[in-house]
């Protein structure tokens, strides 16, 4: 049976959130929106495309910084309100040029960067 994208349930603003996991390693690496067409896109290119909130536009990541995501796996939740995909990351996933986003940990109600951006 082909995917439907009628069957996701996307928020009010039609969008729904994509947490991206490295194939190889399992680390979560970043969380960013996608819409319907975003992810038709993402399965018809193999080439994640997300939704930009702020810019009101795509994006394909890795499109204009050559830290790109290739598509392995795609994944919906239990609920269909949250999607998962697995992928080959090349380079940083993060805006600050950090492998994941996720670098901040709370621990001991104290704040702490796990990693430092990459090169």
């Amino acid at each position: 049976m082909p995917f439907d994208t009628t069957t996701l349930r996307f928020d009010a603003n039609g969008l729904i959130p994509c947490i991206a996991q490295d194939a190889g390693t399992s680390e979560v690496l970043m969380m960013a929106w996608m819409n319907a067409e975003a992810v038709q896109r993402t399965l018809e290119t193999g080439r994640v495309t997300y939704w930009s909130r702020s810019r009101q536009s795509f994006w394909v990541k890795g499109e204009t910084s050559g830290h790109t995501q290739e598509l392995v796996d795609f994944r919906v939740d239990c609920d269909r309100d949250c999607l998962l995909v697995t992928v080959r990351q090349e380079g940083p996933a993060c805006h600050t040029n950090r492998r994941s986003c996720f670098y901040t940990a709370v621990r001991d109600g104290a704040e702490v960067e796990l990693m430092e951006p990459m090169g």
